[in-house]
């Protein structure tokens, strides 16, 4: 599939679900992409923690892509550039900000010299083939949230990225309703939109009505206070500071993420205000009520910062009427992980206040009054909805077509849609998938290993030693060895049962070694249906002496 005389658009990622963004435009030969993000795992994926979009559609065509832009640093839309960008060898594009997060990613891979990473002026703007780019600066949970309007031969694109409306943000200034209403002046072909919170009947609300929020729930603590929230929210680390100060309190951090980010902030002219820190054992040491700390781990990462202080594994320690304060949305699929921790803490006598109990957290993300005044403004023919799930993405559709758009089509992962010229067209069909990072290996995420570790964890293993002459007799007995098997106080009776089938199949069928594993695995396999009711993967070593 090469773009000809018409401008296509391919989501290989983010459309279908939440995280791991990546989006493909294509016109006359040329692909350019949007945003290399990354998604966390889930149980589905044990010992797994990142999962990568497959792109083995542009792999095949790096030589048409002309480069990767980038919205905006959070990890569902740059979090892949470590692992992939390279095998790609296009130029990356983002501003000050954000480059810096990747360039800090880059160095940690040692690929600082293999990634050619262009910074551009926030609203800069630049051409690569027959497309234009300019950066167009919105509100969201991060500093230089950016939609990227684009222009082609067949109309202009406002990719929005993640945004939101705030009339009183805390850092950076997003672009006016004048200065977006004239954008949708000069014509709109398409407006890609975030879907994230399309469910939301109100706006998500202001940085500034958190700050008073956090004020006055800091001021009411006794104890010690620990706010967590993502550690990529710039903005929410300014308003921690400035409650720091007002509450008269010490500020401590605890998390590597948000040493990296209040760094990479400061290097790019943002926390200019932000008030010095006190190390940990300094912040054990002043009176409780005088110390607040900063840390990781709101959504209930087990390596993270606040597991480590509820389950008393951390020099920073709470106690009975310290405050932890969840300054986060509660991103579904983690209930169970925040649970955990929210009940370690409970057993503690930490008091714990959450976005239902206070204002304490607003969503970086468009609420349906938000997005209803981004189509007043951008007045686009087509509305494309990106960045959630098919529920998500549906339902804007509706929402975009019942305001008065004239097109809303709803694509997901791998359809190549055809924007212009004509009416908006899925023309085809690419595969898709997603890919895992295994340790220091990169592998499908539906693949052998993946799938034969599920296998592990659901029905155990077990492994079936045997010694043979070279007539092809029994040499003594089987050895079985267990894993995981559900055969505790019945084990001894378990294995040698296994044995004598295992040995009992020796005489029967052909003696080739692949032919003679195959029956004493399934020998032995059906022994452990028979006695658990599961099916153990089964590993058969012969021994011919």
């Amino acid at each position: 599939m090469t773009p000809g005389n018409e401008l296509l658009f391919l989501a290989l990622g983010g459309s279908g679900e939440i995280g791991m963004n990546v989006n493909l435009y294509g016109c006359q030969g040329k692909w350019v992409m949007v945003d290399l993000g990354l998604t966390f795992a889930d149980p589905a994926y044990p010992g797994v923690e990142l999962i990568l979009p497959d792109l083995s559609f542009i792999e095949e065509r790096r030589d048409d892509l002309l480069g990767i832009v980038l919205t905006h640093g959070h990890e569902d839309h740059i979090g892949a550039i470590p692992y992939l960008a390279a095998d790609l060898g296009v130029p990356l594009y983002a501003t000050p900000f954000t480059a810096g997060l990747i360039r800090l990613k880059l160095e940690e891979e040692g690929l600082s010299d293999d990634v050619e990473l262009n910074v551009i002026d926030n609203e800069g703007s630049f051409a690569l083939g027959p497309f234009g780019f300019r950066y167009v600066p919105l509100a969201h949970s991060i500093p230089e949230g950016n939609a990227v309007l684009i222009d082609t031969p067949y109309g202009r694109i406002f990719h929005t990225g993640d945004w939101k409306l705030d009339e009183r943000p805390l850092l950076g200034q997003p672009s006016t309703p004048e200065e977006l209403t004239a954008i949708g002046d000069d014509g709109v072909l398409a407006l890609v939109c975030d879907s994230t919170n399309v469910f939301n009947s109100e706006a998500s609300g202001s940085e500034g009505d958190v700050r008073e929020g956090l004020m006055q729930t800091v001021a009411s603590a006794k104890g010690r206070v620990l706010v967590t929230t993502f550690a990529s929210n710039a903005a929410r680390l300014q308003t921690l500071g400035e409650v720091a100060n007002a509450a008269g309190r010490k500020l401590c951090v605890a998390g590597r993420s948000l040493d990296r980010i209040i760094g990479t902030a400061k290097a790019a002219g943002y926390l200019k205000d932000f008030p010095p820190t006190v190390d940990w054992d300094d912040a054990m040491a002043l009176p409780r009520s005088e110390v607040m700390i900063i840390a990781t781990g709101g959504q209930g990462e087990a390596r993270a910062a606040l597991s480590r202080i509820a389950f008393n594994s951390h020099p920073i320690k709470l106690a009975e009427g310290d405050m932890v304060i969840f300054s986060s949305k509660q991103i579904p699929g983690n209930e169970i992980a925040i649970g955990r921790i929210q009940n370690a803490l409970a057993t503690a006598g930490v008091l714990m206040v959450t976005d239902r109990q206070a204002e304490v957290h607003v969503s970086g993300h468009p609420g349906r009054p938000e997005l209803e005044a981004m189509y007043r403004w951008i007045r686009p023919e087509i509305l494309l909805p990106v960045h959630g799930e098919r529920r998500h993405m549906a339902e804007q559709a509706r929402l975009g077509l019942a305001s008065g758009i004239r097109h809303a089509p709803v694509q997901s992962n791998g359809d190549m849609l055809r924007l212009a010229p004509g009416a908006p067209e899925i023309i085809g069909r690419q595969d898709t998938g997603r890919l895992v990072l295994d340790g220091d290996v990169i592998l499908p995420a539906d693949g052998a290993t993946i799938n034969e570790r599920r296998k592990l964890g659901l029905h155990g293993q077990i492994s079936v030693a045997v010694a043979i002459d070279r007539k092809g007799k029994l040499i003594g007995t089987p050895v079985l060895r267990t894993q995981g098997v559900p055969v505790e106080e019945d084990k001894a009776a378990f294995l040698d049962e296994a044995a004598q089938e295992a040995g009992s199949v020796m005489a029967k069928g052909s003696q080739e070694d692949e032919a003679l594993r195959e029956r004493i695995r399934l020998a032995v396999r059906r022994t452990a249906t028979r006695w658990t009711g599961k099916k153990p993967l089964v590993d058969v070593l012969l021994i011919r002496a």
